[in-house]
């Protein structure tokens, strides 16, 4: 007599139901990402390679030849890179260095702690192009008056119509809104760090810089890398303050800026796709080398 056949285990039969019902809430998801993100960028890579203009359908296959004048024959890219070479590190250390000294202020415990968190975040919310616009007003209107009645001969003048001192104008605005996610993720990254070493550390007599390097700057790694990417990531991207604050005047333009008027002032799409690829390349070399950098301090 021979035995019964076996019956499929319940928990392979709920694996397989759950499998089915994944992929099935899934397919939506992937058809959006695919259609928004993926065809866009194999598009734009094609039209990179070709010498279409952004109007019409008539264009040729021309190679490699975009990319190879932005490398050799591009003066004002070159320029452009410089700029947010400059722009991109005065970010990442004002950003790293101030953001984490307002972090370690707002982590004490002060009276109206909260208040002050949400205080300090208010500058986040608000859309770029209107702080770039206030603030433009501001340095033209405002701080010469300051400056020319109280005789400060640096705020006479207006520092965005100046080459020495625009960048730094730019800046200044980037910081002052830009400050408070960076500043929100060193706060969460101090709140995650075992109180217990700091004591453990002050009775074996450690000073407060001996803590710092040994206990906060390793646990703050991993929030280091996120805050460092996405930095380096606006710098290089820098747009909207350089369009509403300087025009690309006065050494400011920006790649994204030039980026910008290739493609739609001088109707050059396949070559300003060309900048972007470039560029993109440039931001994901640099956060990949940086984030294996951090990876390999940081505490497991």
């Amino acid at each position: 007599m021979s035995a019964p056949a076996a019956k499929p285990k319940k928990h392979a039969l709920m694996r397989k139901d759950q499998f089915v019902s994944y992929v099935i809430m899934t397919i939506p998801g992937f058809i959006l990402y695919c259609v928004f993100l993926i065809l866009p960028i194999l598009m734009g890579l094609y039209y990179s390679l070709t010498n279409w203009t952004g109007i019409g359908t008539n264009f040729d296959f021309i190679g490699f030849d975009n990319y190879v004048k932005v490398f050799t024959g591009d003066r004002k890219f070159g320029q452009a890179l410089t700029f947010n070479a400059r722009y991109t590190v005065m970010m990442v250390v004002g950003t790293v260095v101030i953001g984490f000294i307002l972090a370690t202020l707002l982590n004490r415990k002060l009276k109206g702690r909260t208040f002050f968190r949400t205080l300090y975040f208010l500058p986040a919310v608000l859309s770029m192009v209107t702080v770039g616009l206030v603030f433009r007003q501001i340095y033209f209107y405002v701080l010469p008056v300051i400056g020319q009645t109280l005789g400060i001969e640096a705020l006479a003048t207006n520092v965005l119509s100046r080459k020495e001192t625009a960048i730094y104008g730019v800046v200044f605005v980037n910081l002052w809104q830009g400050l408070a996610m960076p500043t929100l993720l060193f706060l969460a990254g101090l709140q995650t760090t075992p109180q217990e070493l700091y004591e453990a550390a002050a009775i074996d007599g450690a000073n407060a810089w001996q803590r710092f390097r040994a206990i906060t700057v390793p646990y703050i790694l991993p929030t280091l890398s996120v805050v460092l990417v996405l930095t380096v990531k606006g710098g290089l991207g820098v747009y909207d303050y350089i369009s509403t604050m300087t025009g690309g005047s006065y050494n400011t333009t920006s790649i994204a800026f030039l980026i910008y008027q290739n493609a739609f002032e001088r109707n050059r799409f396949s070559y300003s796709i060309a900048q972007a690829v470039v560029v993109g390349v440039i931001i994901a070399a640099i956060s990949f080398v940086q984030i294996r950098f951090t990876n390999s301090k940081k505490v497991d």
